[in-house]
Protein backbone atom coordinates (compact mmCIF):
# COMPACT_ATOMS: atom_id res chain seq x y z
CA UNK A 1 0.00 0.00 0.00
CA UNK A 2 1.42 3.04 -0.65
CA UNK A 3 2.48 5.60 2.24
CA UNK A 4 0.30 8.03 3.01
CA UNK A 5 1.42 12.45 2.69
CA UNK A 6 2.45 13.72 6.01
CA UNK A 7 1.94 16.90 8.44
CA UNK A 8 5.42 17.17 8.26
CA UNK A 9 5.32 17.33 3.94
CA UNK A 10 2.09 19.31 3.87
CA UNK A 11 3.83 22.11 6.47
CA UNK A 12 7.30 21.73 4.09
CA UNK A 13 4.67 22.76 1.09
CA UNK A 14 3.54 26.01 3.01
CA UNK A 15 7.48 27.23 3.42
CA UNK A 16 7.72 26.33 -0.80
CA UNK A 17 4.16 28.30 -1.62
CA UNK A 18 4.97 31.42 0.50
CA UNK A 19 5.03 34.50 -1.45
CA UNK A 20 3.60 32.48 -4.42
CA UNK A 21 0.14 32.01 -3.17
CA UNK A 22 -2.41 33.77 -1.63
CA UNK A 23 -4.09 33.04 1.88
CA UNK A 24 -7.43 33.56 0.86
CA UNK A 25 -10.23 34.76 2.95
CA UNK A 26 -12.70 32.59 4.98
CA UNK A 27 -16.16 34.19 4.74
CA UNK A 28 -18.96 33.86 6.69
CA UNK A 29 -22.49 32.33 4.76
CA UNK A 30 -25.54 33.80 6.59
CA UNK A 31 -28.31 31.56 4.30
CA UNK A 32 -25.91 28.61 5.27
CA UNK A 33 -25.72 29.35 8.97
CA UNK A 34 -29.64 30.28 8.95
CA UNK A 35 -30.57 26.80 7.18
CA UNK A 36 -27.95 24.69 9.44
CA UNK A 37 -28.63 26.58 12.74
CA UNK A 38 -24.80 27.31 13.34
CA UNK A 39 -21.68 29.06 11.38
CA UNK A 40 -21.25 27.99 8.29
CA UNK A 41 -18.28 29.50 6.76
CA UNK A 42 -16.71 29.89 3.00
CA UNK A 43 -13.04 29.06 2.02
CA UNK A 44 -12.65 31.42 -1.04
CA UNK A 45 -10.18 29.30 -3.07
CA UNK A 46 -11.91 30.92 -6.38
CA UNK A 47 -9.96 34.00 -5.37
CA UNK A 48 -7.02 32.23 -5.60
CA UNK A 49 -3.89 32.97 -7.81
CA UNK A 50 -4.97 31.28 -11.28
CA UNK A 51 -8.49 30.95 -10.14
CA UNK A 52 -8.65 28.00 -8.24
CA UNK A 53 -6.39 26.12 -5.35
CA UNK A 54 -5.04 24.18 -8.25
CA UNK A 55 -1.94 26.03 -8.11
CA UNK A 56 -1.01 25.34 -4.51
CA UNK A 57 -0.01 21.32 -5.59
CA UNK A 58 1.22 21.91 -8.79
CA UNK A 59 3.89 24.83 -7.53
CA UNK A 60 5.00 22.71 -5.14
CA UNK A 61 5.34 19.69 -7.98
CA UNK A 62 7.17 21.84 -10.46
CA UNK A 63 9.46 24.01 -7.98
CA UNK A 64 10.81 20.74 -6.68
CA UNK A 65 12.05 19.51 -10.02
CA UNK A 66 16.38 19.65 -10.56
CA UNK A 67 17.26 21.49 -13.32
CA UNK A 68 17.92 18.91 -15.57
CA UNK A 69 14.14 18.27 -15.17
CA UNK A 70 13.02 21.57 -15.56
CA UNK A 71 15.27 21.80 -18.66
CA UNK A 72 12.80 18.79 -20.19
CA UNK A 73 10.21 21.09 -19.61
CA UNK A 74 6.48 19.77 -18.13
CA UNK A 75 3.51 18.43 -19.28
CA UNK A 76 0.09 18.12 -17.72
CA UNK A 77 -3.93 17.20 -18.56
CA UNK A 78 -6.85 19.04 -17.43
CA UNK A 79 -10.25 20.61 -17.93
CA UNK A 80 -8.45 23.83 -17.03
CA UNK A 81 -7.95 24.29 -13.27
CA UNK A 82 -4.70 22.44 -13.11
CA UNK A 83 -3.75 23.33 -16.34
CA UNK A 84 -3.67 26.96 -15.10
CA UNK A 85 -2.26 25.60 -11.96
CA UNK A 86 0.58 24.27 -13.92
CA UNK A 87 1.28 26.79 -16.81
CA UNK A 88 1.40 29.81 -14.05
CA UNK A 89 3.52 27.57 -11.72
CA UNK A 90 5.83 26.50 -14.73
CA UNK A 91 6.46 29.88 -15.71
CA UNK A 92 7.11 30.83 -12.35
CA UNK A 93 9.73 28.05 -11.99
CA UNK A 94 11.18 28.73 -15.52
CA UNK A 95 10.18 26.01 -17.22
CA UNK A 96 7.86 25.19 -20.13
CA UNK A 97 4.24 23.59 -20.20
CA UNK A 98 2.31 21.77 -22.65
CA UNK A 99 -0.83 21.22 -21.15
CA UNK A 100 -3.13 18.60 -22.73
CA UNK A 101 -7.07 19.84 -22.46
CA UNK A 102 -10.43 17.83 -23.37
CA UNK A 103 -11.52 19.18 -27.23
CA UNK A 104 -14.52 20.66 -25.15
CA UNK A 105 -12.78 22.63 -22.77
CA UNK A 106 -14.56 25.95 -21.87
CA UNK A 107 -12.81 28.81 -23.82
CA UNK A 108 -12.09 31.19 -21.10
CA UNK A 109 -10.12 28.04 -19.48
CA UNK A 110 -7.87 27.34 -22.67
CA UNK A 111 -7.53 31.41 -23.04
CA UNK A 112 -6.05 32.10 -19.79
CA UNK A 113 -3.52 28.66 -19.84
CA UNK A 114 -2.34 29.94 -22.98
CA UNK A 115 -1.64 33.32 -20.99
CA UNK A 116 -0.14 31.84 -18.86
CA UNK A 117 2.76 30.82 -21.28
CA UNK A 118 1.73 27.46 -22.04
CA UNK A 119 1.03 25.58 -24.95
CA UNK A 120 -2.47 24.26 -25.22
CA UNK A 121 -3.21 21.03 -26.86
CA UNK A 122 -6.73 19.84 -27.46
CA UNK A 123 -6.90 16.20 -27.43
CA UNK A 124 -9.87 13.80 -25.61
CA UNK A 125 -13.39 14.29 -24.56
CA UNK A 126 -12.75 13.76 -20.90
CA UNK A 127 -9.90 14.81 -18.50
CA UNK A 128 -8.95 11.06 -18.68
CA UNK A 129 -8.18 10.38 -21.97
CA UNK A 130 -6.33 14.24 -22.21
CA UNK A 131 -4.50 12.37 -19.50
CA UNK A 132 -3.31 9.35 -21.66
CA UNK A 133 -2.58 11.88 -24.10
CA UNK A 134 0.03 13.65 -21.67
CA UNK A 135 1.66 10.12 -20.79
CA UNK A 136 2.35 9.29 -24.26
CA UNK A 137 3.59 12.47 -25.07
CA UNK A 138 5.71 12.36 -21.67
CA UNK A 139 7.06 9.29 -22.73
CA UNK A 140 7.69 10.41 -25.96
CA UNK A 141 9.22 13.90 -25.15
CA UNK A 142 10.76 13.32 -22.09
CA UNK A 143 8.94 15.92 -20.50
CA UNK A 144 7.75 15.66 -16.43
CA UNK A 145 4.06 14.52 -15.99
CA UNK A 146 2.65 16.82 -13.56
CA UNK A 147 -0.42 14.51 -12.51
CA UNK A 148 -2.93 16.87 -11.18
CA UNK A 149 -3.84 14.89 -8.40
CA UNK A 150 -1.86 11.54 -7.54
CA UNK A 151 1.25 12.72 -6.90
CA UNK A 152 2.69 12.87 -2.64
CA UNK A 153 3.97 16.77 -3.76
CA UNK A 154 0.77 17.95 -5.52
CA UNK A 155 -1.54 16.19 -2.40
CA UNK A 156 1.02 17.96 -0.21
CA UNK A 157 0.50 21.47 -1.61
CA UNK A 158 -3.01 20.82 -1.48
CA UNK A 159 -3.31 20.08 2.03
CA UNK A 160 -2.04 23.75 2.21
CA UNK A 161 -5.77 24.50 2.09
CA UNK A 162 -6.51 22.73 5.88
CA UNK A 163 -3.76 24.04 7.84
CA UNK A 164 -5.48 27.59 6.06
CA UNK A 165 -9.19 26.84 7.59
CA UNK A 166 -7.65 25.16 10.93
CA UNK A 167 -5.94 29.05 11.59
CA UNK A 168 -9.04 31.08 10.29
CA UNK A 169 -11.51 28.51 12.30
CA UNK A 170 -10.16 27.40 15.57
CA UNK A 171 -13.61 25.40 16.77
CA UNK A 172 -14.19 24.47 13.11
CA UNK A 173 -15.89 20.75 13.39
CA UNK A 174 -16.84 19.74 9.72
CA UNK A 175 -14.89 20.44 6.28
CA UNK A 176 -16.53 19.71 3.07
CA UNK A 177 -14.69 20.08 -0.41
CA UNK A 178 -15.57 18.75 -3.69
CA UNK A 179 -14.12 15.40 -5.01
CA UNK A 180 -12.54 14.70 -8.53
CA UNK A 181 -9.63 12.89 -8.17
CA UNK A 182 -9.18 13.25 -4.64
CA UNK A 183 -6.16 15.35 -4.75
CA UNK A 184 -7.76 18.49 -2.67
CA UNK A 185 -9.64 16.36 -0.03
CA UNK A 186 -6.28 13.65 0.33
CA UNK A 187 -4.30 16.44 1.28
CA UNK A 188 -7.15 18.71 3.29
CA UNK A 189 -7.72 15.13 5.26
CA UNK A 190 -3.74 14.62 5.95
CA UNK A 191 -3.18 17.92 7.88
CA UNK A 192 -6.71 18.45 9.43
CA UNK A 193 -6.78 14.53 11.36
CA UNK A 194 -3.01 14.87 12.22
CA UNK A 195 -3.82 18.54 14.14
CA UNK A 196 -7.76 18.25 14.72
CA UNK A 197 -8.58 14.40 14.47
CA UNK A 198 -12.24 15.35 15.68
CA UNK A 199 -12.73 17.33 12.62
CA UNK A 200 -15.40 15.70 10.36
CA UNK A 201 -14.01 15.61 6.85
CA UNK A 202 -16.38 15.18 3.86
CA UNK A 203 -16.33 14.74 -0.14
CA UNK A 204 -18.61 15.88 -2.37
CA UNK A 205 -18.96 14.17 -5.83
CA UNK A 206 -21.56 15.39 -8.75
CA UNK A 207 -23.63 12.32 -9.06
CA UNK A 208 -22.96 11.93 -12.77
CA UNK A 209 -19.20 11.62 -11.87
CA UNK A 210 -19.18 9.71 -8.82
CA UNK A 211 -16.12 7.58 -8.65
CA UNK A 212 -15.41 7.33 -5.15
CA UNK A 213 -18.64 5.47 -3.91
CA UNK A 214 -18.16 2.12 -6.54
CA UNK A 215 -14.31 2.36 -5.33
CA UNK A 216 -14.52 2.58 -1.85
CA UNK A 217 -17.51 -0.28 -2.06
CA UNK A 218 -15.01 -2.52 -4.15
CA UNK A 219 -11.85 -1.90 -2.05
CA UNK A 220 -9.64 -0.06 -4.85
CA UNK A 221 -10.41 2.46 -7.53
CA UNK A 222 -12.79 1.82 -10.06
CA UNK A 223 -13.63 3.30 -13.65
CA UNK A 224 -16.53 4.44 -14.37
CA UNK A 225 -17.98 3.56 -17.58
CA UNK A 226 -19.40 6.51 -18.58
CA UNK A 227 -19.66 9.99 -16.65
CA UNK A 228 -21.11 13.91 -17.29
CA UNK A 229 -22.03 16.83 -15.56
CA UNK A 230 -21.48 20.18 -15.35
CA UNK A 231 -19.08 20.62 -12.81
CA UNK A 232 -16.28 19.83 -14.92
CA UNK A 233 -13.88 20.10 -12.83
CA UNK A 234 -14.58 16.79 -10.55
CA UNK A 235 -15.55 14.92 -13.86
CA UNK A 236 -12.90 12.24 -13.27
CA UNK A 237 -13.64 8.65 -14.09
CA UNK A 238 -11.34 6.97 -11.32
CA UNK A 239 -9.48 7.58 -8.20
CA UNK A 240 -5.95 7.81 -7.99
CA UNK A 241 -3.64 5.19 -6.48
CA UNK A 242 -2.69 7.59 -4.13
CA UNK A 243 -5.42 9.65 -3.34
CA UNK A 244 -7.69 6.71 -2.54
CA UNK A 245 -5.80 5.23 -0.19
CA UNK A 246 -5.87 8.61 1.69
CA UNK A 247 -9.78 9.12 1.37
CA UNK A 248 -10.25 5.74 2.23
CA UNK A 249 -7.87 6.09 5.31
CA UNK A 250 -8.66 9.57 6.34
CA UNK A 251 -11.61 10.87 4.34
CA UNK A 252 -15.20 9.86 6.74
CA UNK A 253 -17.72 10.41 4.50
CA UNK A 254 -18.37 10.80 0.58
CA UNK A 255 -21.49 12.29 -0.88
CA UNK A 256 -23.28 12.97 -4.22
CA UNK A 257 -25.47 15.63 -5.23
CA UNK A 258 -27.33 16.06 -8.51
CA UNK A 259 -27.34 18.90 -11.41
CA UNK A 260 -30.04 20.76 -9.89
CA UNK A 261 -28.39 20.94 -6.34
CA UNK A 262 -25.23 22.25 -8.23
CA UNK A 263 -27.50 24.74 -9.89
CA UNK A 264 -29.52 25.87 -6.84
CA UNK A 265 -26.09 26.52 -4.92
CA UNK A 266 -24.41 28.29 -7.67
CA UNK A 267 -27.06 30.45 -8.16
CA UNK A 268 -27.80 30.82 -3.84
CA UNK A 269 -24.07 32.26 -4.15
CA UNK A 270 -24.03 34.52 -7.03
CA UNK A 271 -27.48 36.18 -5.61
CA UNK A 272 -27.21 35.84 -1.54
CA UNK A 273 -23.01 35.61 -1.53
CA UNK A 274 -22.05 37.68 -4.30
CA UNK A 275 -19.37 35.15 -4.82
CA UNK A 276 -18.77 34.24 -8.64
CA UNK A 277 -17.94 30.04 -8.71
CA UNK A 278 -17.63 27.16 -11.07
CA UNK A 279 -20.04 24.28 -10.62
CA UNK A 280 -17.27 22.12 -9.45
CA UNK A 281 -16.31 24.70 -6.96
CA UNK A 282 -20.25 24.63 -5.79
CA UNK A 283 -20.30 20.76 -4.60
CA UNK A 284 -20.00 21.82 -1.15
CA UNK A 285 -22.18 24.22 -0.40
CA UNK A 286 -24.78 22.38 -3.08
CA UNK A 287 -24.63 19.49 -0.34
CA UNK A 288 -25.19 21.61 3.17
CA UNK A 289 -28.16 23.51 0.92
CA UNK A 290 -29.41 19.77 0.07
CA UNK A 291 -29.22 18.37 3.14
CA UNK A 292 -27.26 14.96 1.56
CA UNK A 293 -25.32 14.61 5.05
CA UNK A 294 -25.49 15.65 8.70
CA UNK A 295 -23.38 18.23 9.80
CA UNK A 296 -22.60 19.57 13.40
CA UNK A 297 -21.27 23.29 13.20
CA UNK A 298 -19.22 25.32 13.03
CA UNK A 299 -18.78 24.14 9.30
CA UNK A 300 -16.14 25.37 6.35
CA UNK A 301 -17.01 24.67 3.00
CA UNK A 302 -14.35 25.24 0.39
CA UNK A 303 -15.09 26.82 -3.12
CA UNK A 304 -12.24 25.26 -4.98
CA UNK A 305 -13.05 26.94 -8.30
CA UNK A 306 -13.90 30.58 -10.23
CA UNK A 307 -13.40 29.84 -13.99
CA UNK A 308 -16.64 29.47 -14.97
CA UNK A 309 -17.32 29.93 -18.45
CA UNK A 310 -20.03 33.38 -18.73
CA UNK A 311 -21.89 31.17 -21.70
CA UNK A 312 -22.11 28.00 -18.75
CA UNK A 313 -22.99 30.91 -16.25
CA UNK A 314 -26.01 32.09 -18.19
CA UNK A 315 -27.22 28.50 -18.56
CA UNK A 316 -26.78 27.47 -14.90
CA UNK A 317 -28.33 30.88 -13.68
CA UNK A 318 -31.56 30.05 -15.66
CA UNK A 319 -31.52 26.14 -14.94
CA UNK A 320 -31.11 27.60 -10.86
CA UNK A 321 -34.13 29.72 -11.16
CA UNK A 322 -36.03 27.19 -12.71
CA UNK A 323 -34.95 24.40 -10.14
CA UNK A 324 -35.75 26.57 -7.29
CA UNK A 325 -39.22 27.26 -8.83
CA UNK A 326 -38.55 31.10 -10.20
CA UNK A 327 -38.54 30.16 -13.59
CA UNK A 328 -40.89 28.58 -15.66
CA UNK A 329 -41.14 27.16 -19.16
CA UNK A 330 -44.30 26.07 -19.78
CA UNK A 331 -46.96 26.05 -22.78
CA UNK A 332 -50.33 27.04 -22.75
CA UNK A 333 -52.94 25.69 -25.68
CA UNK A 334 -55.94 27.83 -25.90
CA UNK A 335 -58.44 28.67 -28.52
CA UNK A 336 -57.17 30.94 -31.99
CA UNK A 337 -59.16 34.00 -31.43
CA UNK A 338 -58.71 37.71 -31.50
CA UNK A 339 -57.48 38.89 -28.22
CA UNK A 340 -56.51 35.46 -26.25
CA UNK A 341 -53.23 36.21 -26.14
CA UNK A 342 -53.64 39.01 -24.09
CA UNK A 343 -55.98 37.90 -21.93
CA UNK A 344 -53.44 34.84 -21.37
CA UNK A 345 -50.91 37.56 -21.02
CA UNK A 346 -53.41 39.91 -18.89
CA UNK A 347 -53.82 36.80 -16.34
CA UNK A 348 -50.51 35.96 -15.85
CA UNK A 349 -49.68 39.43 -14.71
CA UNK A 350 -52.16 39.79 -12.33
CA UNK A 351 -50.52 37.21 -10.69
CA UNK A 352 -47.69 39.23 -10.30
CA UNK A 353 -45.77 37.18 -12.40
CA UNK A 354 -42.89 38.37 -15.20
CA UNK A 355 -43.26 37.11 -19.06
CA UNK A 356 -40.00 37.09 -20.29
CA UNK A 357 -40.56 35.61 -23.58
CA UNK A 358 -43.57 34.83 -25.84
CA UNK A 359 -43.64 32.38 -28.86
CA UNK A 360 -46.62 31.79 -30.87
CA UNK A 361 -46.98 28.71 -32.62
CA UNK A 362 -50.13 27.84 -34.59
CA UNK A 363 -48.29 25.42 -36.93
CA UNK A 364 -47.74 22.31 -34.73
CA UNK A 365 -49.40 19.30 -36.15
CA UNK A 366 -50.70 18.24 -32.98
CA UNK A 367 -52.67 20.72 -32.39
CA UNK A 368 -56.55 20.71 -33.30
CA UNK A 369 -58.44 23.19 -36.02
CA UNK A 370 -58.92 26.76 -34.65
CA UNK A 371 -56.19 25.92 -31.63
CA UNK A 372 -53.10 27.85 -30.95
CA UNK A 373 -49.74 27.08 -28.50
CA UNK A 374 -48.38 29.52 -26.60
CA UNK A 375 -44.74 28.91 -25.24
CA UNK A 376 -43.98 31.12 -22.45
CA UNK A 377 -40.42 32.16 -19.54
CA UNK A 378 -42.01 33.56 -17.13
CA UNK A 379 -40.05 34.46 -13.84
CA UNK A 380 -41.69 33.97 -10.43
CA UNK A 381 -41.13 34.42 -6.84
CA UNK A 382 -40.34 30.61 -5.83
CA UNK A 383 -42.14 27.76 -6.34
CA UNK A 384 -45.32 28.17 -4.32
CA UNK A 385 -45.84 31.00 -6.49
CA UNK A 386 -45.29 29.40 -9.72
CA UNK A 387 -47.35 26.72 -8.32
CA UNK A 388 -50.31 29.08 -7.91
CA UNK A 389 -49.98 30.52 -11.19
CA UNK A 390 -50.36 27.13 -12.86
CA UNK A 391 -52.98 26.78 -10.66
CA UNK A 392 -54.62 29.46 -11.95
CA UNK A 393 -54.20 29.69 -15.63
CA UNK A 394 -56.06 25.86 -15.72
CA UNK A 395 -58.79 26.77 -13.56
CA UNK A 396 -59.18 29.79 -16.22
CA UNK A 397 -59.77 26.74 -18.94
CA UNK A 398 -55.95 27.02 -20.41
CA UNK A 399 -54.13 23.81 -21.05
CA UNK A 400 -50.82 23.91 -19.34
CA UNK A 401 -48.21 21.79 -20.68
CA UNK A 402 -44.68 21.41 -18.92
CA UNK A 403 -41.52 20.53 -21.39
CA UNK A 404 -41.51 16.87 -19.85
CA UNK A 405 -45.41 16.48 -20.42
CA UNK A 406 -45.11 16.73 -24.13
Amino acid sequence: MTELVGLAEVRAARELLAGVTRTTPLEPSRPLSAALGGPVWLKCENVQRAGSYKVRGAYVRISRLSAAERDRGVVAASAGNHAQGVALAAGLVGTHATVFMPVNAPLPKVAATKGYGAQVELMGNTVDESLVAAQTFAERTGAILIHPFDHPDVIAGQGTVALEILEQCPDVRTIVTGVGGGGLISGMAVAAKALRPDVRLVGVQAAGAAAYPPSLAAGEPVRLPAFSTIADGIAVGRPGEITFNHVRKLVDEIVTVSEEDISRALLMLLERGKQVVEPAGAVGVAALLAGVLEVETPVVAVLSGGNIDPLLMLRVIEHGLAAAGRYLRVTVRCSDRPGQLASLLHEIAEHRANVVDVEHQRANPHLRLGEVEVALSVETRGVEHSDTLISALRASGYQVVFAADR
